[in-house]
């Protein structure tokens, strides 16, 4: 359960904001002035910290700073009732995740929270490569492979630079463990890692969401926003699925690259910024370019250094080691003992082609443990959930057969593994996951994306990209 502190003299706010978050399964402590909140953090481990501009004493900003020398990965967001003040900016150019105008909407700061949750999360949580038993992690990058032994190298010798990275490599391969551990092994390790999927933020959006925009740039925008990648200035900003990135936004990336500086939507500012970007895709690049879909002049810009992460089917030696590694990581999380494997349905998980590549494997052997009854793992087992694969085939709303497939992912989802074929259902099918699964968490977001084995962004994208209505109605804290 992630802890968030509330930094707010305002008694009923503090109140009334503690008691929505505690709602939302989320461990609250709040405190009345910024020197109150540093002795917190002072104290005991926090996932976030939410703190007003206006305090008594020690303002919001002289606290945040404070907050990042204590820990500079314990991301901040920050809100102001004053949205002529440029302090809130201020605060967001020196580290701040964002910040908000009261009075905030609540689903945008519900959404903010889990983002900003996410990035606390990927900032300072290790990966460990290759981890052996001794140094176990849930977040372990593991192989022994040829294949696996190249990237391995290529992490420990471009981590100290400053070198522009290209992750290539299939889908469920691992390229944001990749990403992260670049990152963590890095110069820059102590600084903000901003994720960024290009396929998870609307095309509209993106543009704004990675560089910013003044007031009055478009209809809406009635304040200035500061960027995903001013927000990381001096830190690292990993681009997730490149390959996929409108070509128009390419040519801003393009001259981030050459020339470290960027410009809001509807300014005339040139403003200079030091990230190191990190790029991945599961597109061929190359077919791109000739396809007129990705600029090849930003291809070269982006593969100064590039590290291709083989698919598992072509590394079947590291299926016994990642298989030790799930069987430890989800027995540990489910709370039962180990139960192993047998020999022969290692020899089966060898045979098969894994076009999921290691996210499958991963969400089998969660499935399994799930019905497991303390056995060692065997072919019966396994064989029953690769065949259960196949996707569904299309149904018509409304029908018979659209109740007994609903039925079907409830009963899927009251399960915490339920993704093991999620990317590849049909948009009908995928929107009822994703619509039962915020019923099963009652609408809380974080779980129904922990649910379905997505990422909060992802899970939002798939909210606005169906349709769904999650709130019915608007509320506002004041």
């Amino acid at each position: 359960m992630a802890k968030i502190l509330i930094i707010d003299d305002d008694d009923q706010l503090r109140i009334s904001f503690s008691k929505l978050l505690t709602e939302e399964q989320y461990d609250v402590v709040s405190a009345a002035s910024g020197e109150a909140g540093i002795e917190i953090v002072k104290t005991m481990p926090l996932d976030l910290v939410i703190l007003d501009v206006r305090l008594p004493g020690m303002n919001g900003l002289e606290t945040f700073k404070e907050i990042k020398k204590l820990d500079a990965t314990l991301p901040a967001i920050i809100v102001t009732a004053f949205g002529t003040t440029d302090t809130a900016i201020e605060a967001t150019k020196a580290g701040a995740f964002d910040y908000l105008l009261k009075p905030f909407d609540i689903p945008e700061m519900l959404k903010l929270i889990t983002q900003a949750i996410d990035a606390g999360y990927c900032m300072r949580t290790p990966v460990h490569v290759d981890a052996e038993p001794a140094t176990y992690s849930p977040d372990a990058i593991v192989g022994q492979s040829p294949g696996m032994q190249k990237v391995y190298k290529t992490i420990g010798r471009v981590a100290q630079t400053d070198a522009t990275v290209l992750i290539q490599g299939e889908s469920g391969t691992g390229k944001e463990l990749v990403s992260r551990a670049v990152y963590q092994h890095g110069i820059r390790s102590d600084k903000n890692f901003s994720i960024i999927n290009c396929v998870a933020i609307p095309e509209n959006l993106l543009e704004s969401e990675l560089f910013g925009f003044e007031k009055g740039a478009f209809t809406g925008a009635a304040r200035r926003h500061i960027g995903k990648i001013e927000q990381a200035d001096g830190g690292t900003v990993f681009l997730d699925e490149i390959g996929d990135m409108p070509i128009s936004i390419q040519a801003k990336i393009l001259r981030l690259l050459q020339e470290r500086c960027i410009e809001r939507l509807g300014g005339d500012e040139t403003i200079p910024v030091d990230v190191r970007i990190i790029a991945a895709t599961n597109r061929d690049l190359k077919a791109a370019i000739a396809q007129g879909l990705f600029r090849e002049d930003l291809y070269f810009r982006l593969k100064v250094v590039t590290i291709e992460l083989p698919p598992l089917r072509d590394r079947l030696e590291d299926i016994h080691p990642l298989t030790a590694h799930y069987l430890e990581r989800f027995s540990h999380e489910l709370k039962i003992d180990n139960p192993g494997i047998r020999e022969e349905a290692l020899d089966l998980l060898k045979t098969y082609e894994w076009p999921g590549n290691v996210r499958e494997l991963a969400n089998l052997i969660h499935k399994a443990l799930i019905f497991n009854r303390g056995n060692p793992l065997s072919v019966s087992d396994l064989s029953q959930i690769i065949r259960k694969q196949e996707t569904p085939g299309e149904i018509s709303p409304g029908s018979n057969q659209e109740e007994a497939i609903r039925q079907w992912v409830h009963s899927c989802l009251s399960h915490p593994s339920n993704n093991h074929s999620f990317e590849f259902f049909s948009d009908t099918i995928c929107a009822m996951a994703v619509e039962e699964a915020l019923k099963i968490s009652n609408g809380n977001r974080s779980q129904a994306a922990r649910l379905l084995d997505i990422s909060r962004p992802t899970l939002h994208a798939k909210i606005d990209k169906y349709g769904i209505n999650t709130i019915s109605s608007t509320q506002v804290i004041r």
